[in-house]
């Protein structure tokens, strides 16, 4: 349709207000206007808008809304600590969608970004599931990705999936089949897209990296709106710039993954220590000798809230009454024998485990309060050092029902250039997941977090990019990529040369 073929028409926010053009003078949305006897909310915009300033949208197999309760759902997110709500949302009912309305947004420079909307799938609770605004498309349109949410095919060793797909409905979709994703996040109500997008880890790292380490393609859709197929041998510099990216050269739209032949159960044992050197040591360890085939670790309050307690969680998987020696799992390590706990699940119910305490969360009220995570990557070196003293900052109240999750990997595993690592062959991830008390102190905790960055930087980590660290510059960005900035930049100039890409990441700005 031509901008003359378009009638007068008014912005109008309220319940089914869809949009069907961009008034190009006054920067907003052209609206549908609802049936005669649905409300609707003026915009503060909103006038009649003269026919030769409309630009009227590509066709869509799904739709462009702006009805006040969609944008305030996608101008929030799982940390709700910064807001940044959009000016419209796309429901997308094809791939190109995506590409249509990502083209027209580089024409009259719209910011766009994918929003995953992660959850259960109850319409109350689903958000971005970035911490600090990074999902978040000020004034912009926002990709609801759920409307991309198709298992293709699975067949032996692989899967292709749409971006919305949540690593839940693919984990069910495989293990019905004999298969599994080989590192699953620990919250598996997350969408494929999202996590490839900043790396995707869980407890599966020492053994196969990052999620996106264990993609084999995909399509993405570029700034320009170019639908490219990219992987390791065809378009590879945009395959390594979206893998970890942040959303920053092209919004993934469809994954190829490899998947491992899964097993039916999964002993799970619990290590404890009160001595960090020891833990440290034990933790590295038994990484090295490679005892299970997930290790993860987590830091709490001893029970007489007098200091603190290490725990090692390790994980061995297994078929029928094939069942691992207990005694040889244990076997010269210097943990508190006596509170070395067992527990034989099958692989399913450990790969949900976290269900039960979201639940708790939810049920607690906790679940929607300000939460500032912060999630670093530490030197095997300096590991010890900054634990030490972050441990001496940090309190009960930090963190409140939440964890802080410590556990070592090799930094050989990383093979995507994006997600940058510390220059020692073993790491450390410090994952501050703090659920906060209503009250707490949150500009307190921000301030805490940026000091413990900076620390962390110092002592040479790196960070994951999902976390609450306030006030990051382009010099920070450009510390944290090291060699590979120029590689950053000059992706971002290539691939999305007008800059609409996901914002909020804050990378470019």
């Amino acid at each position: 349709m031509s901008k003359s073929a378009l009638p007068r028409r008014s912005v109008i926010v309220g319940a089914a207000a869809t949009v069907v053009g961009w008034n190009t003078v006054g920067r907003s949305w052209a609206v549908e206007a609802p049936a005669p006897d649905t409300p609707t909310t003026p915009a503060p915009e909103a006038a009649d808008t003269d026919t030769d300033a409309l630009a009227a949208l590509p066709r869509l197999d799904g739709t462009l809304v702006a009805d006040a309760a969609t944008l305030a759902r996608f101008g929030g997110d799982f940390g709700h600590l910064v807001t940044g709500t959009p000016r419209a949302v796309l429901r997308p009912g094809s791939v190109r969608d995506v590409s249509a309305l990502v083209a027209f947004a580089r024409r009259h420079r719209i910011p766009v970004a994918m929003n995953g909307q992660s959850g259960t799938g109850e319409a109350a609770e689903l958000e971005s599931h970035s911490n600090y605004g990074q999902a978040a498309v000020r004034g912009g349109v926002a990709i609801d990705s759920r409307g991309l949410d198709r298992i293709i095919r699975i067949t032996p060793g692989r899967a292709v999936v749409e971006a919305g797909v949540t690593w839940a409905q693919l984990t069910d979709a495989a293990l019905a089949q004999g298969w599994m994703p080989p590192c699953l996040t620990d919250y598996l109500h997350l969408s494929v897209g999202g996590t490839l997008s900043v790396g995707g880890i869980g407890g599966g790292v020492q053994r196969h990296g990052f999620q996106v380490d264990t993609v084999e393609s995909v399509d993405v859709v570029t700034g320009t709106g170019e639908l490219v197929t990219a992987s390791a041998s065809a378009n590879r510099e945009l395959f390594e710039a979206v893998l970890g990216g942040g959303g920053q050269a092209g919004l993934i739209v469809r994954a190829t993954l490899r998947l491992v032949r899964a097993r039916e159960r999964a002993l799970v044992l619990n290590l404890f220590y009160d001595d960090l050197g020891a833990y440290l040591a034990d933790q590295e360890k038994l990484m090295l000798e490679r005892r299970f085939d997930l290790q993860v670790g987590d830091v709490s309050r001893n029970a007489a809230g007098t200091g603190w307690r290490y725990k090692v969680e390790g994980v061995v998987h297994y078929d029928g009454s094939a069942a691992p020696d207990r005694a040889k799992l244990v076997r010269g390590l210097r943990c508190v024998a006596a509170d070395t706990t067992f527990t034989d699940q099958t692989a399913r119910e450990y790969a949900y485990r976290v269900d039960a305490f979201a639940g708790f969360l939810k049920g607690a009220g906790l679940w929607s309060q300000p939460k500032p995570w912060m999630s670093l990557f530490l030197p095997a070196s300096t590991a010890e050092t900054f634990t030490r003293e972050a441990l001496a900052l940090l309190t009960p109240e930090d963190l409140g029902a939440g964890l802080l999750l410590f556990y070592p990997f090799r930094t050989d595993v990383f093979t995507r250039p994006m997600t940058v690592m510390p220059d020692e062959p073993v790491g450390f991830h410090f994952d501050l997941l703090s659920f906060p008390f209503p009250g707490a102190d949150h500009a307190a905790a921000l301030r805490r977090n940026r000091r413990l960055y900076d620390r962390a930087v110092r002592l040479g980590g790196k960070r994951y990019l999902i976390g609450a660290i306030p006030d990051v510059t382009r010099a920070d960005w450009r510390r944290h990529y090291g060699t590979r900035w120029g590689r950053v930049v000059a992706a971002k100039r290539r691939f999305d040369p007008a800059g609409i890409l996901t914002p909020g990441q804050g990378i470019h700005s």
